[in-house]
């Protein structure tokens, strides 16, 4: 290793140190209480089970992790996302080196990503859009593996299957990433005969299948419950023929405003904005099916169906389009214009945490401004008052049965909404505000 491959990647540490550092000090120190998302999360995590009525079980098996490390711990979660977020990094980092051959392009690609709103400011809320990044860049970086090489490794196919179906199970729009991947497979095995279909691809798909069984098992024996729900959040039950025109057309306003800030810093790098589309170049054809087919796939559903796409589901989707802009217009990056560059990037790299603040301080009425901690100590004595033994389960909705669960000293375990069978078989319960308490 020469000595500036050495220092990029000494700067590319201290960068992501940076990040991870901001980013879990900024929310620890302006919020009150854990966003929604991370409440609910641990709800599901204190009575884990291999989905939710939500979501599948990933995004609440690790700040269950966590919470057995860490208890309860606002910080730690923090933490948690912020891992999530520097892991997707470092892959991203070490794919592009791979495909740009040049370490000080790989760094600028995933600084880049600092002019996404989705990789620092709604990074601090640990939900399923987070728990999606370091698995869907690591099932990018391994099937790079096996699409350049000659010979198919049994590891990177186990690797893709693994993080593949833990990235489904942390949100089922994985599989956009996933059915583009195969897409590109497919076309060059059949189609092109550029590759030979060699049986270890199906590894993959074994262990895919193979560990997504019992949330297949589970999802059947509670009538696809989470489908149901994600199907009703796309306004489905919302019928009409403008909607097939309307809503994609939104959903493409909003990509482009959210890329606003990446095009400007790309804008201070490039001299001419000039390439030359090659569908032979092997790099290009695939950094095109892991960013832009995954987006046309997702279009082409809201198109079909007429659904609302929401613009947080796009968390993962952008993570390697540094890589895709800086490889297209290599050529034409003037590195005399570096400063301004780093200049811009700076201005966002603080930009984010500094208005994450203000708005966390100065306004208070957020889910983050939610007495939790104040709620739970008062519901805590008011059950010593009652009864000598500790709290085992809480039943009501996520938000406040899931804080009085984070934040009650026996950690008592979510029962569900309205468990009428628990209260029944209770031996000693107390009802407060739409929450129950009790023993079972």
């Amino acid at each position: 290793m020469n000595i500036s491959t050495r220092n990029i990647n000494n700067i590319f540490f201290i960068f992501a140190l940076s990040h991870l550092i901001i980013w879990t000090l900024v929310p620890s120190l302006t919020n009150k209480n854990l966003p929604l998302d991370v409440i609910e999360a641990l709800a599901w995590g204190s009575n884990l089970d291999w989905g939710f009525d939500k979501h599948p079980p990933g995004s609440a098996f690790f700040p269950e992790v966590f919470f057995n490390i860490f208890g309860p711990q606002d910080w730690a979660y923090y933490l948690l996302s912020q891992i999530f977020v520097i892991i997707a990094f470092f892959y991203v980092f070490k794919f592009a080196n791979e495909i740009l051959n040049n370490i000080k392009l790989s760094l600028i690609s995933v600084l880049l990503l600092e002019s996404i709103f989705f990789y620092n400011f709604t990074t601090p809320e640990f939900n399923v859009n987070v728990c999606q990044l370091p698995f869907w860049s690591m099932v990018v970086y391994y099937s790079w593996n096996i699409y350049k090489s000659k010979e198919i490794r049994f590891l990177d196919c186990f690797l893709v299957g693994l993080f593949g179906a833990i990235g489904f199970l942390s949100k089922y729009l994985f599989v956009y990433l996933l059915i583009s991947i195969d897409l590109l497979f497919i076309y060059l095995i059949f189609f092109k005969k550029l590759k030979k279909f060699d049986f270890k691809y199906l590894i993959t798909i074994e262990i895919f299948l193979v560990l997504l069984v019992p949330h297949l098992i589970w999802l059947y024996n509670n009538e696809f419950i989470t489908i149901t729900y994600g199907l009703k959040r796309t306004g489905l039950e919302e019928m009409g023929i403008l909607n097939h025109f309307k809503l994609p057309l939104i959903f493409l306003f909003k990509q482009v405003g959210i890329l606003i800030p990446f095009f400007f810093l790309m804008f201070l790098l490039v001299k001419k904005a000039k390439y030359q589309f090659k569908l032979k170049d092997k790099k290009f054809l695939y950094l095109i099916s892991i960013t832009i087919l995954p987006i046309l796939l997702i279009l082409l559903t809201s198109i079909i169906l007429g659904s609302k796409i929401r613009t947080m589901w796009m968390t993962p989707f952008y993570l390697f389009f540094g890589v895709l802009f800086v490889y297209m217009f290599k050529s034409q990056i003037n590195f005399k214009k570096i400063q301004s560059f780093l200049y811009g990037f700076l201005f966002l790299f603080f930009l984010s945490p500094i208005l994450y603040s203000y708005i966390s301080i100065s306004q208070k009425d957020k889910r983050t401004d939610y007495p939790g901690r104040q709620i739970a100590a008062k519901v805590q004595i008011t059950w010593d008052q009652n009864f000598d033994k500790e709290i085992q389960f809480v039943t009501g909705n996520e938000w406040k049965a899931g804080n009085l669960s984070y934040h009650l000293k026996s950690r008592p375990t979510w029962e569900g909404y309205n468990n009428d069978k628990i209260l029944r078989d209770a031996s000693q319960f107390i009802c407060v505000d739409g929450v129950c308490l009790g023993r079972y």
